[in-house]
């Protein structure tokens, strides 16, 4: 029998100790629509708190173009609605700095309900090199209701 002796997994860092891309030096951000009582920055700012809402029903596109290519290892998103039940679909996608195809990372449904299931979190690792554009579209109502999409928090974290 042959036996080899390994090293022990190293414990994973919890979102709380990762070193979060500070988005504001690092990126424009473009959007299709913006709640001014619920700006991005309350999503994506280290300092902030609060969320992002649209001031219209629909799919939204929230786009961050980054002035420098970035190497991504985490990402995190998080998605709340307490008052309408709802099946919202988000695409999260990247484009490389030498351009070509769009790269779908995760396409996620979620089935919110007042009731139950208020939050939905997804803590991504990943290995994006030379990303360009990250990307987040999101359908608030797959059944093509007026729900008002929203993003409470989107962090990055590279290498």
């Amino acid at each position: 029998m042959r036996k080899r002796i390994i090293t022990a997994a190293q414990p994973r860092q919890t979102p709380a100790d990762m070193d979060w891309l500070n988005l504001e030096e690092l990126a424009e951000v473009e959007i299709t629509s913006e709640d001014v009582n619920h700006p991005i920055e309350s999503a994506l700012l280290l300092d902030r708190q609060g969320e992002w809402r649209a001031v219209t029903p629909g799919k939204q596109v929230i786009r961050l173009v980054f002035t420098s290519p970035q190497t991504l290892r985490h990402i995190r998103l998080k998605f709340v609605e307490c008052s309408v039940e709802r099946t919202q679909e988000f695409v999260l996608r990247w484009l490389p700095e030498n351009g070509g195809a769009w790269r779908e990372i995760l396409r996620q449904q979620w089935n919110f309900s007042p009731l139950g299931s208020t939050i939905e979190e997804e803590d991504l690792q990943v290995e994006l090199p030379s990303v360009k554009i990250l990307e987040v579209a999101i359908t608030p109502d797959i059944s093509g209701g007026n729900a008002i999409a929203s993003l409470a928090l989107l962090r990055l974290a590279g290498s």
